[in-house]
């Protein structure tokens, strides 16, 4: 069975910034086909649950406190890249617009909601190395066994 890394928070466990979590019923239907591995790179990464909300700003992940934590989301990216190869997934199902794992879309840094073109920061480093990266809202084609 192919394994597939997925945002923890999406399978129902409360490791968001809140203390919660956001489960999504497609998500977790891909376990009937796939051997889902949950992963949050914060977690990781050391940070604690819950947490000070954080953004990406000039590159640099802040809390909206002002401090500085792109340490913490660094290390927490690379733990789940060992974690995809020790597991052999080329592809992940990570959490939209969130700073870690957000693809393609994350927010803007300033805490207002909105949004700008880009990646969170394991996002952006397991598609350096070559593993796919959907966000919730793009599993159509695994729900449907394409990848």
């Amino acid at each position: 069975m192919k394994k597939i890394l997925v945002s923890a928070c999406l399978l129902g466990v409360a490791c968001r910034y809140d203390g919660k979590s956001k489960p999504d019923a497609r998500v977790i239907a891909l376990k009937d086909k796939y051997a889902l591995i949950p992963v949050c790179p914060e977690i990781l990464g050391g940070l604690p649950t819950p947490r000070i909300p954080c953004e990406i700003k000039d590159g640099r992940v802040l809390n909206c406190a002002g401090e500085d934590k792109t340490a913490e989301y660094i290390r927490g990216a690379e733990e789940v890249l060992r974690l995809a190869r020790i597991f052999n997934c080329d592809t992940a199902v990570l959490k939209k617009k969130s700073p870690s794992c957000g693809s393609g879309e994350i927010y803007d840094g300033s805490f207002s909601g909105k949004t700008v073109s880009g990646d969170g920061v394991c996002a952006k480093l397991l598609k350096q190395n070559g593993i796919t990266v959907l966000d919730e809202e793009q599993i159509k084609e695994l729900s449907g066994g394409g990848l």
